[in-house]
């Protein structure tokens, strides 16, 4: 009995040990890991800012860079993790590293999907189609770009939808930012009115955001007589402007043509509705 006993205090007493060792090994790998991840993080956005101003590469390629980087980082740094974990544990890494290795490879042949994501997020990394930051329809999306990753893109809708499309999907990019934007607008007047008269007043309106509204690079300039409505003549302006600007640019020009029109008196017209009612005898 009192071997027996003798036994199991040293059977208990080596797993206390063994489980007090183990246990201090493991937190001491969490809190490295909780060191060393935010450091790590850290030193590639640094990195990447210095980078950026030595290089003179643009700020929309730096975010791009960076939150690539960033992912990759971290599946390393969590496959690390694992790998040390179960070698403190001590599983043993070689059948489980081959085991994984037949199920990848089986995996493999079902996931051809996948590899092609991969590879065409490659190249649209490698060739800079697209941008964090930047306007594009892509995937049969349209938006401003979020992240650009090696299986995914993420292009947030102009509702605040945020879209993820398979990099296989994105055949065809239509970046809309890259370089100067075009403000068009389209003003219809009445046909009884003059029409060199609403041109002079159109350019007046343009001569003053040519002086005053940095947003534009080119213009804007009133092109002529765009078309001959059923109801209205239209003229059209137009300008270029900065990046993402149009829009903006658009709306003010539409108010201040309605004011400088409305003050010279020239008619903007709008749909009539006429009722004709016929006597009977």
């Amino acid at each position: 009995m009192s071997i027996f006993q003798d036994g199991l205090n040293i059977n208990f007493a080596e797993l206390l040990d063994l489980f007090v060792t183990k246990g201090f090994k493991i937190a001491i790998l969490i809190i490295t890991f909780m060191i060393v991840s935010p450091i790590g993080k850290k030193l590639i956005t640094t990195s990447l800012s210095k980078a950026s101003n030595r290089e003179n590469i643009s700020a929309n390629r730096i975010k791009t860079l960076e939150k690539l980087l960033l992912n990759i980082y971290s599946y390393v740094l969590l496959f690390i993790f694992i790998v040390t974990l179960f070698g403190i544990i001590g599983l043993p890494l070689g059948p489980l590293l081959a085991g994984a290795g037949v199920l990848g490879l089986a995996i493999g042949f079902g996931a051809q999907g996948l590899v092609s994501d991969i590879v065409t997020g490659f190249f649209i990394l490698l060739e800079k189609q697209i941008e964090v930051d930047e306007y594009v329809t892509a995937g049969g999306y349209s938006g401003i770009v979020e992240e650009v990753g090696l299986r995914t893109t993420k292009i947030r809708g102009f509702d605040g939808t945020l879209n993820f499309v398979p990099n296989r999907d994105i055949a065809g990019v239509s970046n809309h930012s890259r370089g100067t934007m075009r403000a068009l607008v389209d003003i219809g007047i009445s046909y009884s009115d003059n029409i060199d008269e609403a041109m002079a007043v159109l350019q007046k309106v343009c001569d003053e955001f040519q002086e005053n509204d940095h947003r534009f690079v080119d213009g804007p300039n009133v092109i002529g007589v765009q078309a001959l409505g059923s109801s209205d003549v239209i003229l059209r302006v137009l300008g270029k402007t900065e990046n993402m600007e149009q829009w903006g640019v658009e709306r003010d020009m539409r108010k201040q043509i309605k004011e400088a029109l409305d003050e010279a008196g020239i008619e903007i017209p709008f749909p009539h509705q006429v009722n004709i009612n016929k006597e009977t005898k």
